[in-house]
């Protein structure tokens, strides 16, 4: 027989001495959780094992929504504590003794530990009050933030419908001149071209220098164009 069958053959006797040492209720999952290690119970074992205790009466089940939980039954651990009770107590001289090194030793441990949780205490203090002064700034970005998205949302409208339509008359009437006048630049340079020796790149970059080096664009004192 395997280690994982003889435990589940040993469970109920188990799982039935746990709750009653324990003397609390339990659930399946907690039982195998607690016993598991210890023993090598399965959870199907000590599912199994908890309904035969309780279909023998020597446990005590209870629903709760859709979960059961098991306990010890009173009249059983009363029974097994009248039993004990009539048993010989354990006397001084079957307890472990502890030298007066030990006890030394373990009032330094635990000083040592008081100290390390006293430190760990602080420390938490201190990351708690980092935490509430980033925790405030935060808070008061985000107000500030609402109160600018508010007053967005509340501002007069700065462009009215009509001078909206008028920007986009305004900008047709530029665009069709500027078509115009490209047009009639095309025609004019067709014009040229067609008695001009050179090709119409060399054409271009003439008058380009031409309109360099002149000074026709320039305004007399008067206020006309230089010729």
């Amino acid at each position: 027989m395997s280690k994982r069958a003889e435990a589940a053959a040993g469970a109920p006797a188990i799982l039935l001495r746990y709750l009653q040492e324990q003397n609390r209720p339990y659930s399946a999952q907690d039982v195998f959780g607690n016993l598991q290690r210890e023993h090598g119970l399965g959870k199907a074992a000590v599912v199994k094992a908890l309904e035969q205790l309780a279909q023998q009466g020597k446990i005590r089940e209870k629903t709760y929504g859709k979960q059961k939980v098991y306990f010890a039954d009173q009249n059983v651990s009363l029974r097994l504590c009248v039993h004990c009770h009539h048993q010989a107590l354990p006397t001084q001289d079957q307890f472990d003794t502890v030298s007066d090194a030990d006890l030394q030793s373990l009032d330094t441990e635990i000083v040592a530990l008081s100290a390390k949780v006293q430190g760990l205490q602080q420390s938490c203090r201190h990351m708690e009050a980092e935490m509430q002064r980033e925790i405030a700034q935060l808070k008061a970005e985000c107000a500030g933030f609402q109160e600018r998205l508010q007053g967005i949302k509340g501002a007069p409208v700065c462009v009215t419908p009509e001078e909206k339509e008028q920007v986009h008359r305004e900008r047709r009437r530029l665009c069709r001149e500027w078509r115009t006048r490209k047009r009639m630049a095309a025609e004019l340079c067709d014009a040229i071209l067609e008695g001009y020796p050179k090709s119409r790149k060399q054409f271009f970059k003439s008058a380009l220098r031409r309109m360099r080096t002149t000074t026709w664009h320039h305004q007399t004192p008067e206020g006309q164009l230089a010729t």
